[in-house]
């Protein structure tokens, strides 16, 4: 009995540690500005909206969105998929770091961001399996003369 209660007391000791640890992670992590908050949340919704275009133009056709006039579609479609990325580790970091997510900011622009890039990411993990068993090959980031999907 005296055993099982040190136990105990312990471990609502260490709870107690573990909320206090927590408390002043988030005290340390900056927070983000409101506008910063939207401005993120707006390109990375459109970011995550194009990379699933692309998944699916990948899907479909066994290639990638078209470099498109001047390379635009391309490099569209490219920091769509870094910010997707980004936005996934960032709001990871900030979930280790503070115990919760990115907050939803303005009109829940983050927030959507956030879950968009994490299904992309998904998307993304399937669409490469699928394109390994439907064509054999994954496409390069940067289209070559006489590739796959030139």
């Amino acid at each position: 009995p005296l055993l099982g209660t040190h136990t105990l007391a312990k471990s609502i000791h260490l709870a107690d540690s573990s909320s206090t640890l927590l408390k002043q992670a988030n005290a340390e992590t900056p927070q983000l500005a409101e506008s910063d908050q939207a401005v993120l949340g707006a390109f990375g919704t459109v970011g995550a909206l194009i990379t699933f275009y692309s998944e699916f133009t990948l899907k479909t056709t066994g290639c990638g969105l078209p470099a498109g006039p001047l390379g635009l579609v391309g490099l569209a479609e490219g920091l769509s998929y870094l910010g997707v990325v980004g936005i996934g580790g960032y709001s990871l970091f900030t979930k280790i770091k503070t115990g919760s997510g990115l907050p939803a900011g303005p009109a829940g622009l983050l927030g959507a961001a956030e879950g968009l890039s994490f299904l992309a990411i998904v998307a993304g993990l399937i669409v490469l399996v699928f394109q390994i068993t439907d064509f054999g090959y994954i496409p390069n980031a940067v289209p070559m003369e006489g590739g796959m999907c030139s």
